[in-house]
């Protein structure tokens, strides 16, 4: 039986051009980036070309970039950050973000190091920008605002532009987490103007285990890790070089063909959706899936018209890896605090919530490969009511 994998906002799978960047970083760049000798110095200067490379594609400059393990360090990194050493103490954030950043600001908010605010949500998942502007105006205290580019379980896409001028307007710092969708949108940092952003190489077809803050220049952060003062004293650690690599190769691939890639994935969605229409009488779209312009063109989150616990289960069965919801919270068969919020009261009790996510491996041969397990498990639940 083949393997079906669209669970591409858990992980992607690695490209094979990354791979082979990687084994050769192995082979050739072993050194300990802080030694002073050849071996050393060539893997320092490994380092350092991956952190221009990401710096160009982002318009930052290359001391902006600190290299971290994944998204939900830089995340930590940034808010903690924020409230110890740029005397915030006020967050804004909202119930949808990812649960690093959630957690990370309740704990902030449980200890009283901050005033926690969270901004409403509108039906079908967005944003509330007219209570964020209102809740931006309503004090003059040093304001942290953080809040995802694109939910990595519905795939709703926020306005930065807007959210950034309202925090400009009212000195407040903004911090996005970027991890859906870098790689996947061109992202001018420097002309968005945000404060902070965070990202993950394995979500753009790199390796697991890397991944990096935007810190804006002159923010005044101090490490988290302290030790031997590597990534400008702001993450003490020896580099994972090999990572790094594949991340700035991963990277630097996916700016290149970033709009080839849309087109054929937004592709395949479009035609998901349409199957999934003709076929699955009473399937609902989540958020803004099935709207291109407000949801990220790699998830589709569905609802199926019956309740079933273990329908990823079922799909496993026939060779198909899909979420249930986000992989951060592995292992239970329930509905996600954020599918909750955006589902009509009372309707996660008869439905199952699934989410697809595509990459530019996926093709329709698939989808109607996954639209007929879907139709079969249907039909018996349908036989069953």
């Amino acid at each position: 039986m083949k393997k079906i994998y669209f669970d591409n906002a858990a992980t992607t799978p690695l490209h094979p051009e990354v791979i082979e960047e990687m084994v050769d970083c192995m082979k050739n760049n072993y050194g300990n980036p802080s030694s002073t000798h050849v071996f050393g110095r060539e893997a320092k200067s490994k380092i350092e070309l991956a952190r221009k490379k990401i710096a160009s594609g982002l318009n930052v400059a290359a001391n902006e970039i600190i290299f971290t393990s994944c998204g939900t360090e830089s995340n930590n990194l940034i808010i903690r950050s924020c409230v110890e050493y740029l005397s915030v103490t006020r967050i804004i954030t909202s119930d949808l973000e990812h649960k690093c950043v959630k957690e990370t600001t309740s704990e902030m908010g449980r200890l009283g190091k901050v005033e926690l605010l969270k901004v409403k949500t509108c039906e079908r998942g967005e944003i509330d920008y007219d209570d964020l502007e209102q809740k931006l105006k309503s004090s003059d205290k040093k304001t942290l605002v953080t809040l995802m580019h694109a939910n990595n379980e519905i795939g709703n896409l926020l306005d930065l532009k807007r959210v950034q001028q309202m925090c400009e307007e009212t000195g407040a710092l903004f911090h996005t987490d970027t991890v859906q969708t870098m790689g996947h949108y061109p992202l001018d940092l420097k002309e968005l103007k945000v404060d902070f952003a965070s990202c993950s190489a394995h979500k753009l077809h790199g390796p697991k285990g890397i991944g990096f803050a935007y810190i804006k220049k002159s923010t005044g952060f101090h490490p988290q890790i302290t030790g031997g003062g590597q990534e400008r004293g702001l993450r003490s650690g020896t580099e994972n070089v090999y990572g790094v690599a594949g991340m700035a190769k991963a990277f630097e691939m996916a700016i290149r063909d970033m709009d080839e890639h849309k087109s054929h994935i937004e592709e395949l969605k479009r035609y998901a959706i349409e199957k999934l229409k003709a076929n699955i009488p009473g399937v609902e779209f989540n958020g803004f899936s099935d709207d291109f312009d407000k949801s990220l063109y790699t998830v589709l989150s569905i609802c199926l018209p019956f309740s079933d616990n273990l329908i990823g289960f079922e799909m496993e069965l026939q060779g198909i890896a899909v979420s249930q919801g986000s992989a951060c919270s592995s292992g239970a068969a329930q509905v996600s605090p954020v599918l909750e919020s955006v589902l009509e009261e009372g309707k996660s009790s008869v439905c199952s919530p699934m989410r697809i996510s595509f990459s530019i491996y996926n093709t329709k041969e698939e989808v109607d490969v996954l639209i007929d397990a879907l139709k079969n498990i249907s039909k018996k639940h349908l036989a069953v009511s």
